[in-house]
């Protein structure tokens, strides 16, 4: 028995050994032979220094759609970059629009499909550059709608009082900024109009939240709206739109302020020709887009866009 304890003790003292010994192995060396690439782990860089894998393409997207429907949209498009630019091509997503934005001011990505409102907030902090918008029918603006079951009462906006209402991101433009300023040009807050209030985190769920009954009511991008229910007829079956925001300036492509000015170029000459490229025109395709073009600044301009954006 003495003998069975003794060889007990002994495997219990190699085993801490062990870990005790990678403990101070990790302490030596952190980041090993291999280290992996944990963008959920990112921490603050000292300046002037870059990210691991550097060379990788490593293009952002917003939480405009939820994971799954960005990762399947955005696929052929990424890909596509990435042999153009000769590198390897990361997505990159995050669950709101502030931490993509983060990433973006951090020169983490290098290219970023950000939403209007989100842009607007990186531009007071200097930390992104317009590089291209997309056109859709021939436009560079967009809107957003408010909407409600179909077979819902609420004919406007103020006959959401009371109720379940869905916001996407507290940086979204049609999602929470531009509702956010309906209420307030009636004297009111969502935590005193409302019932109840959640936070999707995407376009495509506020209309589920809606569609299921989660939500009374929802503000949504006008975009997204009209190419999911192009995909699935049963969201324009299922809800219907009782209030239309003026335009806003669409989406745009950012890409980090530090970003190195040949990076930036070639990035640019990619997109704006994509449409002229077979694989460009398919990815295009999947995303909706007919092409991408120069922006208008002016349509981002803080004060065209003060009658509906919190200042």
């Amino acid at each position: 028995m003495l003998k069975k304890w003794h060889s007990l003790l002994c495997l219990v003292a190699l085993i801490l050994a062990a870990i005790l010994g990678c403990d101070r192995a990790e302490q030596d060396n952190p980041s090993g032979q291999n280290p992996p690439v944990r963008l959920d782990k990112l921490q603050q860089l000292p300046v002037g220094q870059s990210e691991p894998d550097a060379q990788a393409l490593r293009i952002g997207v917003g939480a405009i759609l939820s994971p799954q429907g960005t990762a399947h949209s955005y696929q052929l498009l990424i890909d596509y970059l990435g042999r153009k630019m000769g590198k390897p091509a990361i997505l990159v997503q995050r669950k709101t629009y502030q931490e993509l934005n983060d990433l973006l001011a951090r020169n983490v990505v290098d290219l970023g499909f950000i939403c209007t409102g989100a842009y607007a907030e990186d531009v007071k902090k200097e930390a992104v550059s317009l590089l291209v918008v997309p056109q859709i029918n021939g436009r560079t603006t967009y809107r957003a709608f408010v909407i409600v079951p179909a077979a819902s009462p609420v004919r406007e906006f103020a006959d959401l009082r009371g109720k379940v209402f869905a916001f996407t991101d507290p940086l979204s433009n049609t999602g929470y900024l531009y509702p956010l300023s309906l209420l307030q040009g009636m004297g009111q807050q969502p935590e005193t109009f409302f019932g109840r209030t959640i936070f999707t985190y995407s376009h495509d769920r506020s209309m589920a939240a809606v569609m299921e009954g989660i939500a009374d009511g929802a503000s949504v991008d006008s975009l997204v709206y009209a190419f999911a229910s192009k995909s699935n007829p049963e969201i324009s079956r299922q809800t219907k739109v009782i209030w239309e925001s003026p335009d806003f300036g669409i989406p745009p492509v950012v890409v980090p302020r530090t970003i190195s000015p040949a990076r930036k170029a070639l990035l640019k000459k990619f997109l704006l020709g994509m449409h002229r490229d077979a694989e460009g025109k398919k990815a295009l395709a999947v995303l909706g887009v007919e092409r991408f073009v120069e922006p208008e600044p002016r349509l981002y301009d803080s004060k065209e866009r003060r009658p509906c954006l919190l200042q």
